[in-house]
């Protein structure tokens, strides 16, 4: 795979809240306030950040692999912060104008990275400022399934900043399957949504989207970000900063190592999707 591939045929969507706690370290549950779900763990919904042929903003491709282009219209009081993540490619099916299979192909790390603004009136206007202002990394790994069992079990999600020299954790090191909804959950919670999650709120009519994207055959969700650490909860992203995000497999490399590879200790990274970004 490569991230060309992607342009003018995939729609790219995110899972919003699909970890605990992360939207209140990010400032965002009173954006969810009247949104109901299944359960008090469910995710909160699922929203846009590429739409192939809108006119709109969001129809501008922003995926990037090297950098994140800070909103120059906002100076200095941009509140950007990364969202470490991992996000998988979809085969999607149809039948009368409702997704009835999504098949995983693809998956690699992933930055959500994001506007905090309080007070917008849908999710997606926090997502997309231009090119360059998401990430996702080179290196895509393959799976099958989303199934219990399947390749991504074995997956943990690392982040870093490094600013001003200085190297530090930034999301917590946190295992795939702590998502609140995954495995076969998550993959029937998404289907329900793509065809049927109303325009309210913070979110978006879906199947809508998917119509006017002429039905891609590949849909893109990243899955949602890990909580942060004191650290990265209590920061924002300035030109200069650099970001690393690791989806990588425990079987093969441990915390610590990945920790020591992101400050510089050599390392060969098998079964690593590794995201590098220069905030410029």
């Amino acid at each position: 795979m490569q991230i060309d591939q992607l342009k003018n045929t995939t729609l790219c969507l995110g899972v919003a809240g699909n970890f605990a706690g992360h939207l209140e370290q990010a400032g965002e549950t009173p954006d969810f306030v009247n949104v109901k779900t299944q359960s008090a763990t469910a995710p909160k919904g699922i929203f846009p950040y590429y739409v192939p042929g809108n006119p709109q903003q969001i129809g501008v491709f922003p995926l990037a692999d090297k950098r994140i282009q800070y909103p120059t219209d906002l100076a200095e009081d941009a509140h950007l912060q990364a969202e470490p993540e991992v996000c998988v490619l979809f085969d999607a099916h149809y039948e009368f104008g409702k997704i009835t299979e999504l098949k995983p192909r693809f998956f690699a790390a992933f930055n959500d990275c994001s506007i905090r603004k309080p007070g917008a009136k849908k999710i997606s206007e926090k997502k997309n400022w231009g090119e360059a202002t998401k990430g996702i990394a080179g290196q895509f790994l393959p799976v099958t399934s989303l199934a219990e069992g399947g390749e991504l079990d074995t997956y943990r999600i690392a982040s870093f900043l490094e600013r001003n020299g200085e190297i530090h954790a930034y999301g917590n090191d946190s295992a795939v399957t702590s998502y609140s909804y995954f495995h076969q959950q998550l993959m029937q919670w998404m289907i329900d949504k793509l065809n049927h999650q109303a325009d309210f709120g913070p979110l978006e009519n879906l199947n809508q989207l998917v119509h006017q994207s002429g039905f891609p055959k590949q849909i893109m969700v990243s899955l949602g970000a890990t909580t942060y650490t004191e650290f990265g909860e209590s920061v924002f992203l300035q030109p200069g900063d650099r970001i690393a995000i690791y989806v990588y497999n425990n079987q093969k490399h441990t915390p610590e190592q990945i920790a020591a590879h992101a400050h510089g200790t050599p390392l060969e990274l098998n079964d690593c999707s590794l995201l590098r970004q220069e905030i410029v």
